[in-house]
């Protein structure tokens, strides 16, 4: 979508397009982690609802790159090519808050958990 339309959609229609756009990204996903990362990415928009200004900006700019990755991620035909994902940057989950801290690793268990529900428990233990 072009910069000048962008700019003329009021900020809760900017929200719901970029969400609709990751869920959209999300189908060429494999099935267990569309499941993860559709319940996750409703989860997150839901909560973020009444957020202050600030964090909105913050949130719409990480979602967005998000989407980027996504995108670059599984090419033109919707396909993964190569790894999914990327690793976060170590000085980034310094900044977290605790409750966010908290809720990466429960991603993380989650994430971990679809291929082999005891091997996620078994890395985090021997860590």
């Amino acid at each position: 979508m072009s910069r000048i339309v962008m700019n003329q959609l009021t900020h809760p229609q900017r929200v719901r397009l970029l969400y609709k756009t990751i869920l959209r990204l999300h189908r060429g996903l494999p099935a267990e982690l569309r499941a993860l990362g559709d319940n996750y990415v409703r989860d997150e928009f839901r909560r973020h609802l009444t957020c202050n200004p600030m964090e909105a900006q913050l949130f719409m700019t990480e979602w967005a790159r998000y989407a980027s990755t996504i995108t670059q991620q599984l090419g033109i035909r919707g396909k993964p090519k190569g790894q999914l994902g990327e690793q976060i940057d170590p000085e980034a989950v310094e900044m977290l808050k605790d409750d966010q801290v908290v809720q990466l690793y429960e991603l993380m268990l989650a994430a971990k958990s679809i291929g082999d529900d005891t091997s996620a428990a078994n890395d985090i233990r021997s860590k």
